[in-house]
């Protein structure tokens, strides 16, 4: 038999990088609940109490940028007071020029990979959908007791044979915490309250591994232990490594974006791919040109887990799904405030985002 592992990781909204996504994501909800033809990509970067607020923007709406990144730090529990610093220019004229046909075309060039497979309830791959589902726990323990902080990781190892989930090798949790805490208070905390009650048991066994704070002390921590920035965790956001990713990050991105719509639509295909009982794993790549309204390439692959070849289901996808960028944004009413619950604890396998719900496929 041929055994592997896997791991994937995921960050609470405390992580100094999910904090700058938030933030990012923020701003573009507040335009698109002004305009919702905003064109926005505005990120932001922090360190230490520097919050620095920068990209480009073409909107009617008036957005208080300053306030919008400080009350997500309030929001996400981090107390201490930050200076905002913004620098936010009108979109380019040749970008706009670009995407503003009579028919939406794609804001950039790029590729976006979507994934799904029927290993487990929302046809994520198990190691980032456990992570996620700890790293999500963390933070409702954190938001009940004192003694824990906003920062915090996850991480998952799962052991396969022969492609076939057998058990849960490994799991990692790191958490920000208040120096009077000793590090068995925080070792018995997680284990009963954040592990237990999230793992499959029968999954676990008398040689799968906790290790919690596995560095020891870890008090400084957020914008003060490290710097962040807007997408950089595309990988927690996407599929844990398992799949492909694209070429950009999500959060900022206003649909015209096809880093974010399209790979979204990419996810939607894949799902249903799966959900209808066509394969058992999907992955889909696409790839656009600025200024062009459909796709350069659609690719599908089925892994050898469908009764279709690669041919016929990419035959059976076009024949479904519609890939101009105008279909995106309208099938999935992608340009109305949806975005900052997709920041944290991944953009896939959350059941109320548009791009996870089930659709008929037609053979």
């Amino acid at each position: 038999m041929s055994k592997y592992y896997f791991t994937s990781e995921s960050v609470t909204s405390g992580h100094p990088d999910k904090v700058c996504d938030l933030i990012a994501d923020s701003i573009l909800d507040e335009a698109l609940r002004q305009d919702p033809q905003s064109h926005m990509a505005v990120e932001a970067t922090i360190k230490d109490d520097l919050i620095v607020v920068y990209g480009e923007a073409g909107t009617k709406a008036v957005i208080d940028y300053e306030n919008i990144a400080k009350n997500v730090l309030k929001e996400i529990g981090y107390n201490e007071e930050y200076h905002v610093t913004v620098k936010v220019n009108k979109q380019s004229a040749e970008i706009n020029d670009a995407v503003a046909h009579d028919v939406i075309s794609a804001g950039d060039q790029g590729i976006m990979f979507g994934y799904a497979s029927n290993e487990t309830e929302n046809y994520m791959p198990f190691a980032i959908d456990l992570a996620h589902k700890l790293a999500k726990r963390l933070e409702e323990v954190r938001r009940q007791d004192s003694r824990l902080l906003p920062d915090g990781k996850t991480q998952v190892t799962a052991e396969y044979e022969d492609g076939v989930l057998k058990r849960i090798d490994t799991i990692v949790v790191s958490t920000q915490h208040v120096e009077s805490v000793t590090q068995e208070e925080i070792h018995d905390l997680v284990y009963n309250e954040v592990i237990l009650p999230v793992v499959q048991k029968d999954l676990v066994d008398e040689h799968t591994k906790y290790l919690i704070n596995p560095s020891g002390s870890f008090v400084v921590g957020g914008s003060w232990g490290d710097s962040g920035t807007t997408g950089r965790k595309i990988v927690v956001d996407t599929y844990g490594g398992y799949a492909p990713i694209g070429g950009g990050c999500f959060s900022s991105k206003d649909p015209t974006k096809v880093d974010r719509s399209a790979a979204y639509y990419a996810r939607y295909v894949c799902r249903n791919i799966v959900a209808n009982g066509l394969a058992d794993k999907c992955q889909l790549q696409l790839s656009y040109a600025i200024g062009k309204a459909e796709p350069t390439s659609v690719y599908v692959q089925s892994f050898n887990t469908s009764k279709y070849t690669d041919d016929e289901l990419q035959e059976i996808v076009l024949k479904n799904f519609d890939f101009s960028v105008s279909n995106i944004i309208r099938e999935l009413d992608l340009q109305r405030p949806i975005y900052r619950s997709t920041t944290n604890y991944g953009h896939f396998g959350k059941k109320d985002l548009p791009w996870e719900q089930f659709k008929k496929i037609n053979l």
